[in-house]
């Protein structure tokens, strides 16, 4: 059944479901008109017996009717004396008597309906009225019948037209159902044929949206907005290949220059000493970017992993601003630290560390004058910020600050433009939140949103 086509599993649902409407309507109308017809039958051997009673009453003959109040060939009567003998009958060859005798004895007493295989001189079923009447002193027992045959022809006319009007029913509503699925499925085929046109170089492509506002379209709307989705990411992955690509060659590229400067001429100790020195650190460089492309795939898959514990706040900026002294002091710049009162969070202390030693970063590769780092409390939350003096933020990069490969402006500065990326991602693992701002009195102000354990 699975692996019919969707249209045809409709039909045949739709089909079975209007079998069993036609054949529950049917059994309803054929037991209504059969109940009907029964009570028409009774309603007309209750009258018939009124009739023949007051006949018998005033000593009439049945055969004296005439047909009047007995239809020959159809109906007929007997009067059964007290006895159980046949009185008078309608014809004079039917002289034995239509009720057995538990039926008489019920009959003297009150009215009875009974049903017989076969009628007097006919060979059809039929229907029996026994009454009891009194004529003189003598009480006898009436008994009228009609044969069941128009009933029966009745019934079985109706089940002809059951047969053969309910197939042809339930034939037209299954071409409807197909018709009316194959409607209801032809935008989601088009949808299907130009889904199946779209690759990784036409993601600007968009399936058709009828422009019903039912489930089909608000399916279409769903689908372009994921395409929309995966363009934007796929463009993201490509600029990021790209910019990764590039950031990796330029320390390779150093890399590579000055081994082929060392090895092109004699060097002395000293020189080979520098050119090697340059070298470790063009490959330090390209080692922390390596980590850092590593930890944004891994966050990518939503993966980083965390070994959480409390750390204090107030040594957490000590050692990053201890890895920042001689730093401040060759460039003559003043670091300070304004931890505030004692506060332990739950973190992972290395990624704590590595998240505010890029923000520290930032501001001395980026900015200018003091850098300074504190913490806040606002809004029911406590921040930790890398404040510096510098020119700020471009108003225009605020919203990219944290994207991969930003910068805010082309500089000749040491960075891969990934430090505030690894920022976001290490607050993000953590289910913080990091934002930058400019500060109010000039530079810029890059601070992580945090729950604290107090």
């Amino acid at each position: 059944m699975n692996r019919l086509p969707i249209r045809l599993r409709l039909t045949l649902v739709f089909a079975l479901a209007m079998a069993v409407v036609l054949l529950l309507a049917g059994w309803l109308v054929y037991a209504r008109v059969s109940q009907s017809l029964s009570s028409a039958l009774d309603q007309q051997l209750r009258s018939r017996a009124q009739d023949v009673s007051a006949l018998v009453r005033r000593e009439g003959t049945l055969r004296s009717t005439g047909g009047t109040l007995v239809e020959h060939g159809e109906s007929f009567a007997q009067l059964l004396s007290a006895n159980g003998t046949v009185l008078d009958a309608t014809t004079r060859s039917d002289r034995t008597s239509l009720l057995p005798p538990r039926d008489f004895t019920r009959a003297l007493r009150n009215p009875m309906f009974f049903n017989r295989s076969s009628a007097p001189e006919l060979d059809e079923s039929a229907r029996l009225l026994a009454v009891p009447v009194q004529r003189g002193e003598s009480r006898l027992v009436l008994v009228v019948g009609t044969t069941r045959e128009s009933r029966a022809e009745t019934l079985h006319s109706l089940r002809n037209a059951f047969l053969i009007g309910g197939p042809l029913a339930l034939l037209l509503a299954a071409l409807a159902g197909y018709g009316l699925a194959g409607a209801a499925l032809r935008p989601i085929e088009a949808m299907r044929r130009r889904a199946a046109d779209i690759s990784a170089s036409s993601l600007d492509d968009r399936l058709p949206v009828p422009p019903t506002r039912d489930e089909v379209s608000r399916l279409g709307e769903t689908l372009n907005e994921m395409l929309t989705r995966i363009g934007d990411g796929l463009a993201r992955e490509r600029r990021f290949v790209a910019d990764a690509s590039h950031e990796l060659r330029t320390p390779l590229a150093l890399i590579k220059t000055e081994l082929e400067l060392a090895l092109r001429r004699s060097r002395s100790t000293e020189e080979l000493e520098a050119a090697i020195r340059g070298a470790a650190e063009d490959t330090e460089r390209l080692s922390r970017i390596a980590d850092d492309l590593l930890l944004l795939a891994r966050a990518e898959q939503g993966r980083v992993p965390l070994r959480s514990e409390p750390v204090d706040v107030a040594d957490v900026f000590e050692t990053v601003a201890g890895r920042f002294r001689s730093r401040a002091e060759s460039e003559r710049r003043d670091l300070s630290v304004a931890a505030g009162d004692p506060l332990v969070v739950s973190a992972d202390r290395s990624l704590l560390e590595q998240a505010l030693a890029n923000m520290v970063d930032n501001a001395f590769t980026h900015g200018a004058g003091r850098v300074s780092l504190r913490t806040e409390q606002r809004n029911g939350s406590t921040e930790l910020h890398v404040l510096d003096e510098g020119k700020g933020f471009p108003a225009d990069f605020l919203h990219h600050a944290f994207e991969r490969f930003s910068r805010a402006q082309k500089t000749t500065a040491d960075g891969s433009g990934l430090g505030l990326a690894i920022v976001e991602t290490i607050a993000e693992a953590h289910g913080w939140d990091a934002r930058a701002a400019n500060a109010p009195g000039g530079g810029t102000d890059v601070w992580l949103a945090l729950t604290v354990e107090r």
